[in-house]
């Protein structure tokens, strides 16, 4: 078979390959987080398969990184994740991939303008978790940044190919979607503090004895999402159309979970995962879409 170029292929219609590729990816999102695939329906229709695609490849890489058998090594985790890196980058040349989600996803960053300075940061990140269990300030920025800041970088460069006109508004946009990216990590290592300590033998926040976790401690880490939450919140109004709601809506739930997390106690977080009930999400969606308080 001859390998044509992306600007070729992507002169045609979708053919039956392109079209598993992007089921494929959605199957992903389906089955490990059914609250990302809710969320993702309030997306339009021209930058749901997109973000997919991109929250795809993002938990394929997490799992090569986090799989909990322990007989898969570390060097063989590298070498997957050095592949998976490659893989993705000859897919962008080409525009085919023998990995289903790797061929949508490098049809999403082709198409939307996701390039190497985003997505070889990410593979950093994944990587950085083969080996770093206590991060210091830096490589916990450097870590926020490349596993979180560039994804939400990606699903903007989604939302503004949606609407090619307001491409100029990128870099206007993007500290916002920044700092909502780092917001939701950030939160994500709290809530999962008790099994990235136990399971994983890791410690994401800088100086944090995990053992001696406290209210002092949670509360000087929630103070800090509540900047990214606001700043995050301060451009949600300026985003497209077709993926303000969706963005909104995901705000909201976070935010929720801060006010849960603020709520519990330091020595609860420390052994149990807080979440929000579903139908409390219920809520929350409902007042960030018609603005009543949920």
């Amino acid at each position: 078979m001859t390998l044509v170029s992306p600007s070729r292929r992507l002169a045609h219609e979708d053919n039956l390959y392109d079209s598993v590729s992007e089921d494929s990816a959605a199957i992903v999102i389906r089955r490990y987080s059914s609250s990302f695939g809710l969320a993702s329906l309030l997306l339009g229709r021209q930058v749901r398969t997109p973000v997919r695609n991109v929250y795809a490849l993002v938990r394929v890489a997490d799992e090569v990184v986090d799989n909990p058998d322990p007989t898969l090594g570390r060097a063989a985790r590298d070498r997957m994740l050095s592949w998976l890196q490659l893989d993705v980058h000859q897919a962008m040349e080409t525009g085919y991939s023998g990995n289903l989600v790797v061929h949508a996803f490098a049809r999403t960053a082709t198409r939307c303008g996701i390039g190497a300075e985003l997505i070889d940061p990410f593979f950093a990140s994944m990587r950085m978790d083969l080996d770093t269990v206590v991060h210091t300030p830096e490589t916990f920025r450097r870590y926020v940044y490349g596993s979180a800041e560039v994804v939400g970088l990606m699903c903007l460069r989604v939302f503004l190919a949606a609407e090619p006109a307001r491409a100029r508004d990128y870099e206007r946009l993007a500290p916002g979607a920044q700092r909502l990216g780092a917001a939701f990590q950030k939160l994500n290592f709290l809530r999962d503090l008790a099994e990235d300590h136990n399971t994983l033998d890791r410690c994401y926040f800088p100086g944090l004895d995990v053992d001696r976790f406290s209210d002092a401690d949670r509360d000087r880490i929630l103070d800090d999402i509540a900047t990214d939450l606001d700043a995050a919140a301060a451009v949600i109004p300026d985003l497209p159309v077709s993926s303000r709601r969706a963005v909104r809506v995901a705000h909201a739930t976070f935010a929720e979970l801060a006010t849960r997390l603020r709520a519990t106690p330091a020595a609860d977080i420390r052994r149990t995962r807080v979440r929000v009930p579903d139908p409390v999400k219920v809520r929350v969606m409902a007042g960030a879409l018609y603005g009543r308080r949920a």
